[in-house]
């Protein structure tokens, strides 16, 4: 439901209720402004209960489990507000004496305390209601918004692991990296082994830590150390990699799996050339308060007629980044003296997988 849509019911619903009183000024054609101003008191009184809870009481006790405080609160405020009803009921008697009062002032004369009594009861539970469907309309809206964000969340998860799966380790880098890896048998058997090492883990990271919500640090830097060391293979003499590790021993961070991947990736693509030098730098920091990730690499752009990609693994990272940890990470983008840079912090490193 957008805004708009809601103010407009909260409008209409409120000019039906206070549209009620227009019942009790009587059947003459005249509109009586001192009847009407009489009967408003109770509409009036429903919405100061409605509001000071949709707006305030609801979010600052009921929903951070002060229950008892909530009913409190709202049983002083009904009270208070049953009492300013009456006396001001009373008061407008008095004070215009009127014939169309004549209902009320019967209310109010024969049996004065069981005719009181009625009416502020009724009063009450009147006000009693509106603290309820105020509860339940907001309860309602945040029951929807979270299930709107659970299944975004989802979605993006499952536009997330099927992006990888095609993207970062894609039959292409598969088929390269074993063609790679038989031509380093010929020459340098244990580098061979060690290659296949490398490509095993990788896929196990891919195929099964993605499937977990978080992974420790030392986990995903493993898997990006062994990305980068197949990628190594593939490159020419010319381009200079850089990767540096700065976490400490007893680090106890926990982060998105492959969330930095996508970086790694586009730095591989779009900062090597086959005929200058290249560099790629790549320096992750680490402690029990933040996770930082910096890449650099010489920046050689894409031709405008170039298309490919379209920057979609960037975009799944600033979708995920968001979704996951919302206003706890910063991320930063530049060129400097053709370098470029790309830099995510994340200060939440105490989720994990429950």
């Amino acid at each position: 439901m957008s805004k708009k849509t809601e103010i407009a019911l909260h409008i209409i619903a409120w000019m039906i209720i206070f549209s009620t009183p227009l019942m009790f000024t009587g059947r003459d054609v005249t509109f009586d402004v001192r009847r009407y101003i009489f009967f408003s008191v109770v509409p009036l009184t429903l919405v100061i209960v409605f509001y000071l809870n949709y707006f305030h009481l609801i979010e600052t006790y009921f929903l951070n489990d002060k229950k008892k405080q909530f009913v409190i609160i709202n049983t002083i405020l009904i009270i208070a507000l049953g009492f300013a009803v009456h006396y001001w009921m009373n008061y407008c008697i008095d004070l215009f004496k009127p014939e169309d009062f004549a209902h009320s002032r019967k209310a109010k004369g024969s049996g004065p305390i069981l005719g009181s009594w009625v009416f502020s009861l009724k009063d009450s539970f009147n006000m009693t209601l509106s603290c309820v469907v105020a509860t339940t309309i907001l309860m309602a809206k945040r029951l929807h918004e979270t299930e709107d964000a659970r299944r975004e969340a989802e979605n993006a998860k499952t536009e997330a692991e099927l992006k990888n799966l095609r993207a970062q380790i894609n039959p292409h880098f598969l088929l390269n990296t074993l063609n790679n890896i038989y031509a380093l048998t010929a020459f340098d058997t244990p580098r061979a082994q060690k290659a296949i090492d490398e490509l095993s883990r990788i896929l196990r990271h891919v195929l099964y830590d993605n499937e977990k919500g978080f992974v420790s640090i030392s986990e995903e830097v493993k898997f990006i150390s062994d990305y980068v060391s197949l990628m190594r293979i593939r490159v020419a003499a010319n381009v200079d990699i850089k990767f540096n590790i700065h976490i400490d021993e007893k680090c106890q961070a926990f982060v998105a799996p492959m969330i930095f991947i996508s970086l790694v990736e586009n730095a591989f693509k779009h900062g090597i050339s086959a005929t200058q030098d290249s560099f790629i730098g790549i320096d992750i920091k680490a402690d029990d308060n933040k996770i930082e990730c910096h890449i650099r690499n010489s920046n050689f752009p894409k031709p405008k007629n170039d298309h490919s990609g379209h920057g979609i693994g960037l975009t799944q990272v600033g979708k995920r980044l968001e979704l996951i940890y919302k206003d706890k990470y910063k991320w930063e983008k530049w060129t400097d003296n053709n370098v470029y840079n790309s830099k995510i912090i994340i200060y939440d490193t105490k989720l994990r997988n429950y």
